[in-house]
């Protein structure tokens, strides 16, 4: 075990998803990717459709979902607060597949453009979710 830890706490708005001590976070951000070791300086970021990694103290890798949010560093502690998270493990394949199928067939129809962008919305977060679960 390494004493160079950081508590990390991924909230959604009905559970928490992950709390305890890592030993790093990655996130995707609204800009790009970034990656919170011990001891980084105080931040508070937007996060976009993408992957979080951790590695726990224990050294296991873990991977979620998450759809967006934001994320706060402060004096070695991580709280990221997302709109919709899932763990690699918890996510339904089919589900996202069934998730992807409506986005699409609302993506190619006519005159919906408010439907549509929420739809590209829908389809990148289904992608991403499908992409995880499948290197479970």
């Amino acid at each position: 075990m390494s004493d160079k830890l950081i508590q990390l706490d991924i909230v959604s708005p009905v559970k928490t998803v992950f709390s305890g001590k890592v030993t790093s976070v990655t996130a995707p951000g609204e800009l790009g990717g970034f990656q919170v070791l011990y001891r980084h300086a105080p931040l508070i970021s937007s996060l976009k459709i993408g992957t979080i990694k951790i590695v726990t103290e224990e050294g296991r890798t873990q991977f979620f979902a998450i759809s967006s949010g934001i994320l706060e560093v402060n004096n070695n502690t991580v709280i990221i607060l997302a709109d919709a998270v899932e763990s690699q493990e918890e996510i339904n394949v089919e589900r996202a597949e069934q998730a992807l199928r409506r986005a699409e067939e609302i993506l190619n129809a006519e005159n919906m453009y408010h439907q549509k962008q929420i739809a590209k919305i829908e389809a990148e977060r289904a992608k991403n979710r499908i992409k995880l679960a499948s290197n479970k």
